[in-house]
């Protein structure tokens, strides 16, 4: 049923809410008669002659240099096989999206009706003028050496086929941080590489350019080991053939250092995992069930270092740790090919980015103390932001070193801050937070949870890992709508209404009268309200029933938020509370306070927003630099509402001198850090992105926030409130299912926070 399910929502996902995951979007003006005329006819003329001048023009007028294909005939799809070309588009899409979000490299997908190697490699050769790099996918071996060889000979730009060579790259980062780790010499060990595909013959490759000896691998494929005599070996199972006299895997097994897995799930048992070396080393990658489970293996061996291709255990192989950043740097230097030294150098450059200090950004975004160097941690993580500045450098140093590079980089600073500038333009600190929620899962209470988006949210919120719902509502509506969404997992359901809730509501209603008692209300009255949703919630997350709350998707923001304010309340040493709302835009994420509660702050108001607002921009794994708006720079107007914004900076000034915020600013000035530096250079925020501003009134925020959010298409996650004591938060009425299910992920590492701060 659940496989039913998750085929329901893939479906969905891929045709709506439009067919597909990828569309081309203009770079140049298109609004006037003048613009057109340019872009075609007939102005396009004057470019086209340029090229025909100089080939190498082409980059310089055209997309063509961060342009890649993404190129398969569908023949070794995922685990899915020979598929065909138009069965494998979806994936071919897919690796388009990693592109573009990770290296900022624009892709054309083309699948192609050639199964004969000559067709396609013809093919290919003919729309190659076109692209500035070619990524081969999902291609089955033995074809695939052959078209990549002959491509890669034949053709004057990088091509590289993933398949073989990013589990080889980054699985070789592993391999090397790995021996350091176990004070082996790699051309010492005893390798067992279970698998003899594209990738296994590939990573072997790799691990003899870096030294290992060839006498030392065993290879076995699904007939055994690959021995010398045996009949009918490929090229490339020949070059790794073995001399010893052993037939099966478990006999291969005895007294390895090092096994590699690129096969299939279950194929190494405990016993064979007992009869390795001392400290082994075992890289079981067949996705998504490896040779031998994590749980497993760690528990049969405390001195194991282990690496899968899963993302749920340490030490995850994922080759988008490598080809988008590969690509990136042969595309910036114009390389003729993609060569063994600039692979080799992405791996130095991996397994050097492990062995340095972690960022508290990516700490933050894992949900870890401390993340280090070690039998855990032998390669970055995904999502560490600087795989981009580290490994496109290396790539293309190597490029240049090894004569391929047909425009060398000669500032490498200016080539750094242009790798900085490709991060933050997408949705990766959305990933990053669910991401961190799933690493510490909270219960979290839906008090509309009769309402069947706010349901459909749940759903994702449970099923993704994200939290633990908690789902309050009418029961027999709920089931209702389970049914019809197929939500067929057991989760707590609590009618406050009903007849079995009374004992609940008699305490929560005591409780809320001793709140509230001073207040007119009675204790009749107070246990009576208890039947209301959003009391009732309120006074569950109180007792510790759960740690999060969302609510809001019926009601109007005032109702919802008062008895949050009245129930949950301040957190210590807060005395003002405020939202703040996380705009991804096409500049990158941008935080604006406050957006729903604070209708006039005064001076001192906003400075306390802004001090939130900082700590919740932190809390995203961010550095807060803040903008305090007005109409007015900087003391041009004397008008009280301008006035209060200056005070409110001179607060911050002087009680927080470590805190990046200027102002009073225009909004333009602060969006334009060119502008900004030409203006006022004096100020903290010359030369900084600005990603947090604080508005002078609720007015102008909550426009701002709405009027970006329609005519930017900017998704919005928020209102996050800042400064209560538990993590509640109120939704706009009527906000999506993605909003609620975002919304859900801040709630949860709000309360992990909360929880620490507890400790």
């Amino acid at each position: 049923m659940k496989n039913n399910k998750i085929r329901r929502e893939s479906l969905v996902y891929h045709a709506k809410p439009n067919p597909g995951k990828i569309e081309v979007v203009p770079t140049t003006k298109y609004n006037s008669q003048r613009d057109l005329s340019l872009a075609y006819s007939p102005g396009v003329a004057f470019p086209c002659l340029e090229i025909e001048k100089d080939i190498n023009n082409v980059y310089k007028y055209t997309s063509k240099g961060n342009l890649v294909a993404v190129i398969t005939n569908g023949t070794a799809v995922l685990g899915l096989g020979d598929i065909g070309p138009e069965a494998s588009k979806p994936v071919m899409e897919g690796k388009a999206l990693l592109f573009k979000i990770f290296a900022g490299i624009d892709v054309f997908d083309i699948e192609i009706d050639a199964k004969d190697p000559e067709k396609f490699i013809e093919t290919v050769k003919m729309i190659s003028p076109t692209f500035g790099g070619i990524n081969l996918e999902d291609i089955k071996a033995p074809e695939a050496f052959e078209i990549e060889k002959r491509l890669s000979e034949e053709l004057d730009i990088p091509v590289m086929h993933d398949d073989q060579h990013g589990t080889a790259i980054i699985s070789s980062a592993a391999l090397l941080n790995a021996l350091d780790l176990v004070e082996k010499k790699i051309e010492d060990v005893q390798i067992v590489v279970c698998g003899a595909g594209a990738a296994a013959i590939s990573c072997t490759r790799m691990y003899k350019a870096f030294g290992l000896d060839p006498k030392n691998i065993i290879m076995t494929d699904s007939k055994g080991v690959i021995r010398s005599d045996r009949q009918e070996l490929s090229k490339e199972k020949k070059e790794f053939a073995t001399e010893k006299k052993i037939d099966t895997l478990e006999d291969a097994m005895k007294n390895a250092d090092v096994f590699i897995g690129l096969s299939k799930a279950n194929m190494v048992t405990p016993k064979m995992l007992l009869s390795m070396a001392n400290n082994p080393i075992v890289f079981a990658m067949a996705n998504p069930d490896p040779e031998i489970g994590y749980d497993l293996a760690m528990k049969t061996r405390d001195d194991i270092i282990m690496a899968t291709g899963r993302s749920d255990h340490p030490n995850q192989v994922n080759n988008v740790l490598g080809f988008p950043f590969i690509f990136r740097g042969a595309l910036d230097v114009k390389a003729s090919k993609i060569n063994n030294q600039m692979k080799m150098a992405a791996v130095k450059a991996l397994a050097s980015l492990a062995k340095e200090t972690v960022p508290e950004f990516v700490n933050i975004a894992y949900d870890k103390t401390k993340l280090a160097f070690g039998k855990s941690y032998i390669i970055p993580k995904p999502f560490d932001p600087r795989l981009i500045t580290k490994i496109p450098p290396e790539v293309a140093k190597a490029a240049m070193e090894s004569g391929v590079a047909k425009e060398p980089i000669e500032c490498w600073k200016k080539y750094e801050e242009e790798l900085h500038s490709r991060l933050g333009n997408d949705k990766k600190i959305v990933r990053l937070l669910i991401n961190r929620a799933k690493a510490n899962p909270k219960k979290i209470i839906f008090a509309e949870a009769d309402h069947l988006d706010v349901l459909k949210a749940a759903q994702i919120v449970h099923e993704e890992g994200i939290g633990y719902p908690i789902l309050l509502g009418d029961k027999e509506v709920i089931h209702e709508l389970k049914a019809e969404i197929e939500f067929d997992d057991e989760i707590p359901i609590i009618d406050p209404k009903s007849p079995e809730e009374l004992a609940n509501r008699e305490k929560y209603g005591k409780k809320y009268w001793e709140m509230r008692r001073r207040k007119g209300v009675t204790l009749f009255e107070a246990i009576n309200k208890m039947k209301q949703r959003n009391l009732y919630s309120a006074m569950m997350l109180l007792d510790g029933e759960a740690d999060a709350l969302i609510s809001g998707y019926s009601r109007s923001y005032p109702v919802t938020v008062k008895p949050m304010l009245e129930i949950i309340g301040k957190a210590k040493g807060i005395n003002k509370v405020a939202t703040t709302n996380l705009m991804i835009t096409n500049k990158g994420p941008l935080f604006l306070s406050d957006t729903s509660i604070n209708i006039d702050p005064s001076s001192k108001d906003l400075a306390v927003i802004a001090k939130m607002t900082a700590e919740t921009v932190k809390m995203f794994g961010m550095e807060p630099n803040i903008a305090m708006l007005s109409y007015s720079n900087f003391g041009s107007s004397n008008h009280p509402m301008a006035l209060k914004v200056k005070q409110a900076v001179k607060f911050l000034h002087r009680n927080f001198p470590d805190l990046n915020v200027d102002g009073e600013v225009q909004s333009d000035f602060a969006l334009n850090k060119e502008m900004f530096k030409d203006k006022f250079s004096y100020s903290k925020l010359s030369g900084k992105n600005v990603n947090t501003l604080i508005f002078p009134n609720l007015d102008s925020a909550n426009i701002n926030y709405k009027v970006i959010k329609e005519l930017d298409n900017a998704m919005s996650i928020g209102p996050i409130m800042m400064g209560m004591s538990k993590a509640v938060h109120v939704l706009q009425l009527g906000a999506s299912v993605e909003e609620m299910v975002n919304m859900s992920a801040v709630a949860v590492v709000d309360a992990q926070k909360k929880a620490k701060l507890k400790v």
